[in-house]
């Protein structure tokens, strides 16, 4: 079987609105061109934000636990969004992705995709830095064991509409997880939030990075990134 081809997407540093705006546009293409019987597109986005914090569509407001006003002193903004989980912060340091795939494309659904994704993570995490990660029952995303119990590495909260997805997952890097301290993450209140920074007591090299975790991506998928 042939491989798919995902167009990757380097977007660096890009204010979430913006970026919101510009993966929606990519995405109402692919509807339409599912619409017209035309073949879609799949790409995948990397992105790092400045500090924000979005709450998905069944999320709970709550969860933020600090003011507007408090929002301004520690220079975040907040968003509401059409994609599944709670909320969660993103910036510096955080590994962003957004997959816009055709799952009917891959013959996949939406089930299989979010375990592709978690498998694509964990197996990354395994070779790369020899950390054994793992999928939690109950709660998306990819987890770690500390001294602290359960930590969060990897959150991740998508969407899809006729097959078609966008939102994506959260990775972190060197992120600086005092903000974490700000919400419930992901609505979890007995849960912690991790980063490689955290485990290797030091800064990695974020772009490396990026381009073992997108490589790992496409081999869960068995596609090709073309840049």
């Amino acid at each position: 079987m042939s491989k798919h081809t995902i167009k990757f997407l380097d977007w660096h540093t890009t204010d979430y609105g913006k970026s919101w705006e510009w993966q929606q546009e990519i995405f109402n293409k692919q509807i339409e061109r599912k619409n017209n019987h035309q073949p879609t597109e799949h790409y995948l986005i990397f992105v790092e934000h400045p500090h924000v914090y979005t709450l998905g569509k069944n999320g709970n407001q709550d969860n933020l636990l600090i003011s507007e006003a408090f929002l301004k002193q520690i220079n975040a903004s907040y968003y509401k969004v059409d994609r599944g989980g709670d909320i969660t912060y993103h910036g510096p340091g955080q590994i962003v992705g957004y997959p816009i795939f055709d799952l009917e494309a891959f013959r996949i659904g939406y089930k299989e995709y979010i375990e592709n994704l978690e498998n694509a993570i964990i197996q990354y995490l395994k070779d790369k830095h020899n950390i054994e990660a793992f999928q939690m029952k109950g709660a998306t995303g990819v987890w770690v064991n500390s001294p602290c119990g359960e930590e969060k590495i990897c959150a991740i909260g998508t969407r899809a509409s006729k097959f078609i997805t966008m939102h994506g997952f959260a990775f972190n890097v060197n992120t600086n997880l005092d903000y974490f301290g700000y919400i419930n993450p992901c609505g979890f209140v007995d849960k912690g939030v991790t980063s490689l920074q955290k485990i290797y007591r030091h800064p990695l090299d974020f772009e490396q990075e990026k381009i073992f975790l997108r490589d790992y991506i496409a081999r869960a998928f068995n596609a090709e990134l073309i840049y």
